[in-house]
Formats: structure tokens, sequence, C-alpha cells
């Protein structure tokens, strides 16, 4: 339970230090690349094999595997942005919620079959998204409020469904440390090439805050994952029990440092949203 507990503080931590890079003037774009150049070196630093780039580009998800790595750029920047926009709670929400997408990949492309529950649990994450991000504040609602989480949820889910194809067709169990080093070396070296074509109009400067905030974040971006798969070698719960307890504490611990920390406003309908995340969870991955 402590690789679970660890793995709910480092996804959780993932959003605050998103949320503080607005706060200290983090440029988001040029920490994240810095946070996947460490996440990068920590898959390579824990792989107990050896490795070689040709042998890594004899392998036949490489190629999909850096596609993965762009689009991992880019759903981290779009995470990092509702954070700072819609706030920590919302856009804990919206990632967490994308569980149903790859739950969707999984009836199209593995047979699996959908009850009736998992279908209304489904139904709920979306309203869930919807009224978590609503703020009362505004007698209009700002389509950039709401169209941030969208993005998040879709992307998020994506990935999960991208991840969860590579594993079933092309990985083995011995593959996973180096495929996940190098989706994040992938990820990294897609925004190497973007900030380095920019430097022919702005020359690049190395800024400090960029880069201690990319590699604090870095950090709990890995060991995230790490931990979750730690969590789901626990031989008395289910994948299902862990992915429930793991998504649930998320929401609600990123929901209660929202609110305590950030001091974020939470309306009616806000709170609303996150029980029925919560709901929503449960009866997708429990039922």
């Amino acid at each position: 339970m402590l690789a679970l507990i660890l793995s709910v503080l480092c996804s959780t931590l993932i959003l605050v230090i998103f949320k503080l890079y607005a706060t200290y003037g983090v440029q988001t774009l040029y920490a994240i690349i810095v946070n996947y150049i460490t996440a990068c070196s920590a898959g390579l630093l824990f792989y107990t094999g050896s490795v070689t780039v040709g042998d890594i580009l004899e392998k036949p998800w490489v190629w999909g595997t850096v596609a993965l790595g762009v689009f991992f750029i880019l759903v981290f920047n779009i995470i990092a942005k509702t954070s700072q926009v819609a706030g920590v709670s919302v856009a804990s929400v919206a990632t967490k919620m994308s569980l149903v997408i790859p739950v969707i990949f999984g009836v199209f492309l593995y047979k699996e079959e959908l009850s009736m529950i998992q279908i209304i649990g489904i139904l709920l994450a979306l309203a869930a998204v919807y009224f978590s991000s609503v703020k009362e504040s505004s007698r209009q609602i700002s389509k950039k409020v709401l169209l941030l989480p969208l993005l998040a949820f879709l992307g998020s889910g994506l990935i999960d469904a991208f991840i969860k194809y590579f594993e079933e067709i092309h990985l083995t169990d011995e593959e996973l440390p180096i495929f996940s080093a190098v989706v994040f070396g992938a990820a990294a070296l897609t925004g190497l090439v973007f900030i380095g074509i920019n430097a022919f109009k702005k020359p690049l400067k190395i800024n400090t805050k960029n880069v201690l905030g990319g590699i604090t974040l870095g950090i709990p971006n890995y060991f995230s994952i790490f931990f979750l798969v730690k969590a789901l070698q626990h031989e008395k719960f289910t994948s299902a029990a862990i992915f429930t307890i793991n998504n649930v504490a998320i929401v609600m611990l990123s929901t209660l440092v929202g609110v305590w920390f950030f001091k974020e406003s939470m309306s009616f309908k806000n709170w609303g949203g996150i029980v029925l995340a919560v709901l929503s969870i449960v009866l997708v991955a429990l039922f």
C-alpha cells in the first residue's frame, strides 16, 4: 500500500507544480522539456539491462513511441494550462476521468464488453468534467475554461489508450522500463527541436527557474508511474481496485490541495462534479 500512497502523492504533486509555475514565473514549455529529459534519465538509470540506439531502432514499437512522445509534450502543456487557468481540481478531474477512453477503445479493439453500469459511469464522467469546470463568478461560461479540461480529458485518455495498445500488441514486460524512457526522450527531443527553431527568431537564454522547475517536475512524473506499477504487483488487490483507489485519491487530494493551499473557490456545482467524478471512476473501474 505504501507504493500506492507514493504514486498518489507524486501524481498530485505534478498538478501542484504546474500551478506554481505561474506563481514563480516558470515558462511551462521549457520546464516541461527539462522535465522529460529528467524523466528519461531516471528511466535509463533504473533500467538494469544494456541497450544501444541500434537495439531501440529495431523494436517494432519505436516509431509509434516517437509519435506518442510528440503527443505527450502537447498534452502535458494542455494539462499545465488547465491547472493554471481552471484550477488544480479541474485539471485533476479532467485527466482522471479520461480512463473512460481506453475503456471505449477496449470495446472496439479487444472486443471487451461494457455493462450498463459502466456506460452510466462514462456518462457521469463527461458530466463531471463539465460541472467541475463551471465557475459561478461569471454569468457567461468561458469557452477557454471549458475547452482546456475537455482537451486534457481527450489527450490523457488517448495517451492511456495508445500505451495500452503498445503493451497489448508489441511490448514485453522486460521492455516496459526502456519503452517509458524512449517515450520521455522522444517528448524531450520534440520540445528541443521546437525551441531550436524558435531560437533563430529569438536567441535562447538558459533560465535557472525553467531548469529547476523542469527537474522538480520530472522526478515525480517518473515516480508516479514507477510506484503505480509497484502497486499493481500487490497480490491482495486486483488492478481494477488499484486504479480505482489511485484515481479517486488523486481527485480528492488535489481538490483539497486546491481549496486549502491555493484558495480555489468551489461552487455547489463544482463539488457536485467532484462527487460525480468519484462515482464514475468507481462504476467504470469496478463494474
